[in-house]
């Protein structure tokens, strides 16, 4: 009877195993042909960071899709790898794919609680999911898993499996791989990480969010703990060694952004161009690396000269009043949340921050910062002007009266501030700060390369990505009259050339029938009798270069204009040669680069190198980066240098330019203490403030309005708006370059003038000017030979009939 019934379960144990073994041949038979290929794993080419470096290679920005770097199993620590062996799947270099042991476990928990919640997955089956399958959890998707683990073993290596299983995993915080989460916990290569470090990121993969070392520190140390008493089990460590490690104090560091804050429009414009060539998705996932033309000092330098000549523009125009006024509760709870922010990062001198009026006396204003006190002096912001300090309550029984100048101050208000020092016991020295409403740009490049160097779209990016170097269109008023008195020059007129200052008046008739008038005038309203051409240019003449432009013809000088490098549409009448046509800083930096650089005009170029993933240049300025030609794949980015105008022409606008800075409108530039050329813009409703300057080796152009155009108020010229910029900046980037001259053809001639006529004069006449002339130009004819010009001259007194 037991024999018999025995038997029977023997027959159906038989029967069963059979009818097992037969449904998964049969699965197996199902499911395989339609799995992906093994094979595809030895090209493993996962997402990798795109990374964007400033002249000198340091990173200044990255883009990707998933932050990953690959790093290659030799350079990962044997600690690290059997960290993540001990943590996840001990019997790795045992098993071939499927660990049975730790699946029937797994589904024996997931059968009691009805639902997979446990995967008792190897790490080959986790790659296979994570590089093969979809991430489902469903037990189909299992058992291809364990397929595809098995044929993961008979194709590659304990080593390569490790490979893809520790670049590809992802470890929390944006960080997909090991280098990504050394990088992002510890600021470290993945050769510099300690055991203590090692079992940290071993501890991440089970779930990131819940042991991140960021917000969970503990649960962290909880599951480092777990981790090294493994790796003592599996013989990896000793309890030595594991107790060493725990004792270990671990400091988490938190990555740096990458994206140098400074570099932001430069680094933007350069994304753009990399997605216009090769697309959006190359850019995110192909790992470029990009070397550009920006000189990260020079970066620096424009974006605090931008900054500060802001802010000095904003506080001249008065305080706007307190940011915002809190309550007592209110107080309270921003003072606390702003407490917990500084504990990350404490204020340093420089920085600037937000903080609450909380008592005042006759000599300063008690200021809290978080927890921190502060002191602002009274006479410190004297450029505020008329500030009345108040209790709450005071405030509150105080009526509004829209007739007074008087700006209320009560305790709880918001105050923009500076952080002047941080005093030892922690307390602060501010001073009293506004962010700008008007905005600025500038944008610097070599002239003859056409590389740009530096470039400031903004007061901040973060607040408006609009790049008003590239994309803001506005008039450039006197900054066009170089281009006019250029055009002029190629028509005949010579720096000495002759016209007079007089008042003139346009007529017109319109299709209606209304007959307008136009009275030009000079910024001064006066006008000046008979006056040379440098001298128009030196004090920004708008009568003399209006009369220059009706001589030479308005589409001629368009024309030019539109050699030289102007793109923007032009107004074709005599408005062109005061600046009544928009056009971009960028613009008129290609179009001041062709002065400075001889006559060549050169396209504006922001990248001077790629290289592709494998490390193989795609594109670069240099010739001998393919010596053997571009190849497939590969380009060649030259710049198109175009002669535009003559080296005579060329230096002759410079040297005038020159005037400028020594004796008229471009006076601040004469801080630099070097040869430099340059011309203010100001238009004649003070909506656009503009300098533009070089050095031989430099062209820089700064912008300074409002975005919805308004006046930038009274005396805002371009001498006192933008040109602070230009020098704050050129200051610091010219101690790059040695001093040096700007060069003088040889045909250039020097002749003795007379300043009043244009005319000759013996070399030793008092008040004789050494003039400089393009070859066949130079006058003939002395003054003492001649009279007096006559009103009947116009335009040119100077040119002799032919």
């Amino acid at each position: 009877m037991i024999r018999s019934l025995f038997r029977k379960l023997l027959w159906l144990a038989l029967a069963a195993a059979l009818l097992g073994a037969t449904g998964i041949v049969t699965a197996y038979l199902l499911v395989a042909g339609s799995l992906p290929k093994v094979d595809t794993l030895a090209d493993y080419r996962p997402p990798i960071i795109t990374r964007i470096l400033s002249d000198d290679g340091t990173v200044i920005a990255e883009i990707y899709k998933e932050r990953r770097i690959l790093v290659p199993v030799e350079r990962i620590p044997r600690q690290l790898i059997h960290a993540f062996v001990a943590a996840e799947d001990s019997k790795f270099f045992e098993h071939r794919g499927i660990d049975l042991v730790s699946i029937f476990r797994a589904a024996l928990k997931n059968i009691q609680a009805g639902g997979i919640v446990q995967g008792g997955s190897t790490i080959t089956q986790q790659v296979a999911k994570s590089l093969l399958l979809t991430p489902e959890k469903k037990f189909e998707r299992k058992f291809k898993e364990a397929i595809l683990a098995w044929r993961m073993e008979q194709k590659l290596s304990k080593e390569e499996i490790l490979y893809l299983y520790l670049n590809q995993i992802y470890l929390g915080h944006g960080a997909h791989g090991i280098q990504a989460a050394a990088e992002n916990y510890f600021a470290k290569n993945v050769e510099d990480l300690t055991l203590a470090e090692s079992a940290i990121l071993a501890g991440l993969p089970q779930a990131p969010s819940r042991y991140s070392p960021y917000r969970h520190f503990q649960r962290a140390k909880d599951r480092q703990h777990y981790v090294l008493k493994r790796m003592v089990e599996d013989g990896y460590i000793s309890e030595a060694e594991a107790e060493q490690a725990e004792a270990e104090q671990v400091v988490i560091h938190p990555r740096v952004n990458q994206h140098v804050a400074e570099a932001a429009y430069f680094t933007e414009q350069v994304r753009r161009d990399l997605v216009e060539t090769y697309g959006a998705e190359t850019v995110l996932t192909q790992g470029l690396e990009v070397h550009t033309s920006l000189n990260l000092e020079m970066q620096r330098a424009a974006q605090q000269a931008v900054r500060e000549n802001l802010r000095n523009y904003d506080k001249r125009q008065g305080y706007r009043g307190p940011q915002k006024i809190l309550s007592e509760a209110d107080t309270v709870t921003f003072l606390a949340e702003q407490t917990r922010r500084l504990q990350r990062r404490p204020p340093a001198a420089g920085d600037y921050l937000r903080g609450i009026l909380t008592g005042f006396d006759s000599r300063v204003l008690q200021v809290t910062v978080g927890d921190r006190r502060g002191l602002l002096p009274r006479d410190s912001f004297k450029w505020a002007g008329n500030l009345r300090f108040l209790s709450r309550e005071d405030y509150l029984k105080t009526p509004e009266d829209p007739e007074s100048d008087q700006i209320l101050v009560p305790i709880g208000s918001v105050l923009e501030l500076r952080v002047n020092k941080v005093r030892p016991d922690g307390s602060l020295e501010l001073s009293l700060e506004q962010t700008p409403k008007a905005q600025g740009a500038l944008v610097a490049l070599d002239p003859q390369s056409g590389q740009v160097k530096a470039m400031v779209g903004g007061f901040d990016f973060a607040d408006s990505q609009f790049n008003r170097v590239t994309q803001a269109r506005r008039l450039p008023g006197s900054a066009m009259k170089p281009l006019i008195y250029a055009a002029a020059l190629d028509k005949g007129y010579t720096p000495a050339t002759v016209i007079l200052d007089t008042p003139i008046i346009y007529k017109e008739t319109r299709d209606s029938g209304e007959e307008t008038e136009w009275k030009p005038r000079n910024y001064g309203k006066k006008f000046y009798g008979p006056t040379s051409l440098r001298t128009g240019l030196t004090h920004s003449r708008n009568i003399i270069t209006i009369k220059i432009l009706e001589d030479i013809g308005v589409n001629y000088a368009a024309n030019y204009a539109r050699r030289l490098g102007i793109v923007s549409p032009l107004t074709r009448d005599l408005t062109l040669g005061l600046g009544s046509s928009a056009v971009t800083p960028i613009e008129m930096a290609k179009v001041y680069a062709v002065f400075a650089n001889g006559g060549i005009k050169v396209s504006p170029a922001y990248i001077t190198r790629i290289l592709d993933r494998d490390g193989k240049v795609i594109a670069s300025v240099d010739p001998a980066d393919f010596p053997d030609g571009a190849g497939p794949g590969q380009r060649l980015l030259q710049q198109r240098r175009e002669r535009v105008i003559s080296p005579e022409t060329a230096y002759l606008i410079t040297n005038l330019l020159e005037s400028v800075v020594q004796h008229g409108t471009g006076w601040r530039a004469k801080a630099l203490g070097r040869p430099v050329a340059g011309k203010t813009g100001t238009t004649n409703d003070l909506k656009d403030a503009w300098f533009i300057g070089f050095i031989p080796q430099l062209v820089a152009v700064t912008w300074t309005g409002y975005d919805q155009e308004r006046s930038l108020g009274k005396q805002e010229t371009g001498s006192r708006a933008a040109a602070p910029a230009w020098v704050a900046f050129m200051r610091k980037a010219s101690k790059k370059f040695r001093p040096r001259q700007f060069r003088v053809p040889d045909s250039i001639e020097f002749r003795s003038i007379d300043p009043k006529t244009g005319l000759l004069v013996p070399e030793d006449t008092p008040d004789a000017i050494i003039e400089a002339f393009a070859p066949g130009t130079a006058p003939t004819r002395y003054a003492l030979d001649e009279d007096r010009p006559k009103a009947r001259d116009f335009f040119k007194l100077d040119l002799e009939e032919n």
